[in-house]
């Protein structure tokens, strides 16, 4: 099967690479290939130079070439998914775009999440814009037959980047024993995914025709809150994590710079459980084998290598310093209201 990735460096894109080759497929990946990817791509991979802003550059690179699968995980907003269509109709057995699971209706109503759950989220631009993507390709299926599959990926990491608000600067407050805040009483429930294990079902959907015209999730089936998901990093770590809890909505006043502060408030503080009942109906090698704990150890081990990429950043660290002592002020400000 000859399947091209559009993007495939990036944490989640580079692991379906990896799989795909690893199953004997044809693999081309197209991105702008200017800097080294922290993720190369494996042997046997063709590579393509192209601009995916630049549609006229996109339409030069493939020169006309068909493909049985494509999987595009730059693609974000209803201009995106358009352009997708006219590049690629008539030239693509499979079209698979990467939409998100941060679409499912905010506040939860219900857990957990299905396929047909409503989709709304008023609080996260990044979802509107990939509900509206998700709307033109469904369009295109039903009016034109565009062999679109829509998949949408959870919180998903990989060893080289942890998946936490702050990344390796929260890893690193908490294996130093920083304080680091939480939002909310940590209690909320969340799902992290390897991106190994989401590759197994993507790549099982590549090529499945019974899967164009539908729509899933790859998550893990892993379920923690937010308190456990830092107390593994601390146990990990050999320390004890010092969490501090401040309501989320406080995260825009605090820290409007930080890029997390509207995620955090729009996505990560909803709890997010999942049924993955229909991805494992369609791929059944579909089985989520890496916990978190288990991701945790491979990410300390990173860290700890000679490479040197899993260094903290100043910036982040004064943010997540500056929420720390928001924290301290909400608790001096409360301190005298107490019996």
């Amino acid at each position: 099967m000859k399947i091209l990735y559009i993007g495939g460096t990036g944490t989640i894109s580079s692991a379906c690479v990896a799989e795909s080759v690893r199953r004997g497929q044809d693999v081309y990946v197209l991105n702008r290939g200017r800097t080294a990817p922290r993720r190369p791509l494996p042997d046997g991979v063709t590579h393509i130079t192209g601009d995916v802003g630049d549609l006229a550059s996109v339409h030069d690179a493939l020169a006309g070439a068909s493909f049985d699968c494509v999987a595009d995980f730059l693609s974000y907003g209803a201009e995106d998914a358009d352009a997708a269509v006219r590049l690629f109709h008539g030239r693509v057995g499979q079209y698979i775009h990467i939409s998100s699971a941060s679409v499912y209706h905010k506040p939860v109503r219900r857990v957990p999440f299905v396929e047909s759950t409503t989709r709304r989220n008023p609080y996260l631009a990044y979802a509107r814009d990939k509900i509206a993507a998700e709307d033109v390709l469904m369009r295109a299926y039903d009016e034109r037959g565009f062999p679109v599959t829509i998949v949408r990926p959870s919180h998903t990491y990989d060893d080289v980047q942890p998946p936490l608000p702050g990344g390796w600067t929260a890893w690193d407050r908490v294996a130093r024993g920083e304080p680091l805040v939480v939002p909310g009483d940590g209690t909320s429930l969340w799902t992290l995914t390897h991106a190994e294990d989401f590759a197994t079902g993507l790549a099982g959907l590549a090529g499945n025709w019974q899967a164009v015209g539908e729509d899933f999730h790859i998550t893990s089936d892993e379920v923690l809150s937010w308190n456990e998901i830092y107390d593994v990093v601390a146990k990990v770590s050999g320390v004890a994590a010092r969490l501090l809890h401040l309501p989320a909505e406080f995260l825009p006043v605090v820290a409007p710079d930080w890029f997390w502060s509207d995620l955090i408030v729009g996505d990560l503080q909803h709890s997010a459980v999942f049924d993955n009942t229909k991805i494992k109906r369609y791929v059944p090698a579909f089985r989520p084998v890496i916990t978190w704990p288990e991701g945790a150890r491979r990410l300390r081990d990173r860290r700890a290598a000679p490479a040197g990429d899993a260094r903290p950043d100043p910036e982040t660290d004064a943010v997540l310093g500056r929420l720390a002592e928001a924290h301290r002020l909400a608790l001096a400000a409360v301190a005298p209201l107490a019996p």
